[in-house]
């Protein structure tokens, strides 16, 4: 029996639906917490008392108060160059993914495509079988792309991920918006500017989210890759700061006196407290960037994933 009774222009809840309404808001105020909560955790974590961290007796409070992990995390040595590394690619390196990833989709909807079918299935299969690490470091010397700064860019131009959820959006569109445009004498190219890219912005705002996230958190390119510092990212600056987490803590025990010990504890660096502030170094700015994209992504990956 349906609870919700309509008196004239407004419709009267009954307790049922009222009970179900409550449910529901509670259900998803717990899944809501559940992932706020590690973020929030790891924030915490890093502003309290290193010592008291590094035990696990802080858990949803603040526990003294203090900066000190973030002021000395700001203290590595290039650090700024780094994060503008780390800007470039995630800029540079997205903007091209993105744009590949829009116009390859769209051509391979083009039946006078020349090979489109045999062309579409040889990217795909990259995404199932590689060769491994040396062949590509192989190909990568060979096109002179080690402690080059387009290593980190070229090689992830066209992904085959991508490029279907950017194909399978593009087929959802009516042909007759091309057709009428090729009537009109439209090219290819304007075709793809004037019509297609206006009409698939969710699934290039969905493909964007993809890849910057990726570009941002990738470091391990960079350990292959690149021997010169000027060209570490910012993950890979705070990679080897974390490595050097062990080294650093005993050398700052080794270096203060038994008196004074006690005393520094709390604000003495530890593993925990570096992995802690690391971690909110590196998310905080694509965080920042998500909701930007926000309103575009549910629309993008449900159209491009899903055809029909």
């Amino acid at each position: 029996m349906n609870n919700r009774i309509k008196t004239g222009s407004k419709v009267k809840v009954g307790k049922g639906d009222r009970t179900l309404e409550v449910i529901c808001y509670i259900i998803f105020i717990i899944a809501a917490l559940i992932c706020v909560y590690p973020f929030y955790y790891v924030i915490i974590n890093s502003l309290s008392a290193n010592d008291l961290s590094a035990k696990g007796d802080i858990n949803f409070w603040i526990k003294g108060l203090h900066f000190k992990n973030y002021t000395s995390a700001f203290k590595i040595k290039g650090l700024p160059h780094a994060f503008m590394i780390s800007v470039l690619r995630t800029v540079i390196g997205t903007s091209c993914t993105v744009m590949a990833s829009a116009y390859l989709g769209y051509m391979f909807t083009i039946e006078k495509m020349w090979l489109r079918k045999v062309w579409y299935r040889v990217i795909v299969a990259t995404m199932y079988f590689n060769a491994g690490i040396i062949p590509w470091y192989l190909v990568m010397k060979t096109m002179h792309l080690t402690n080059n700064f387009w290593g980190y860019i070229l090689p992830v131009i066209v992904s085959p991920f991508n490029l279907v959820l950017t194909k399978t959006f593009v087929e959802s569109i009516p042909k007759e918006m091309t057709e009428a445009a090729e009537i009109d004498g439209a090219g290819t190219m304007i075709t793809f500017l004037k019509i297609i890219v206006p009409v698939i912005k969710p699934i290039m705002a969905t493909v964007a989210i993809f890849s910057a996230v990726a570009q941002w958190n990738a470091f391990q390119d960079t350990l292959l890759l690149m021997t010169d510092d000027k060209l570490y990212p910012l993950q890979f600056v705070l990679y080897q700061y974390l490595n050097q987490a062990t080294s650093l803590k005993q050398l700052a025990q080794s270096n203060t006196s038994t008196s004074s010990l006690a005393a520094a504890a709390s604000t003495a660096q530890t593993s925990t407290s570096i992995r802690m502030t690391i971690t909110v170094i590196v998310v905080i700015p694509i965080m920042l960037v998500y909701p930007i994209f926000q309103r575009y992504f549910e629309k993008g990956i449900m159209i491009g994933a899903v055809k029909g």
